[in-house]
């Protein structure tokens, strides 16, 4: 299960991030979104559990809990949409 989580802490590294999700089962990977010029957490990251079943614990676990000052909102990430904008190029017209 692939699991958004917004509202971090700008100092929230993904290894205390793991840990707070491994409380309810194992994690594939976690990865906090940095800002490409500054290197600058954005606030919001997502977390890959292999068992959906621990994932939607941790969702109901995790969601609106304090984590580093901040009150954290955890769901279940959707799928990224296919953005037509950024395809095809001059052969688009």
């Amino acid at each position: 299960m692939n699991i958004f989580v917004t509202k971090l802490n700008y100092d929230t590294e993904e290894a205390s991030l793991q840990e707070a999700f491994e409380v309810y089962g194992q994690v594939d990977s976690v990865k906090i979104i940095t800002d490409k010029f500054t290197g600058r957490s954005k606030g919001y990251g997502f977390v890959e559990m292999p068992d959906d079943d621990a994932g939607q614990a941790a969702i109901d676990g995790l969601n609106e809990t304090e984590l580093h000052g901040r009150t954290i909102i955890v769901k279940k990430a959707k799928p990224r949409e296919n953005n037509d904008r950024f395809q095809g190029g001059r052969d688009r017209y």
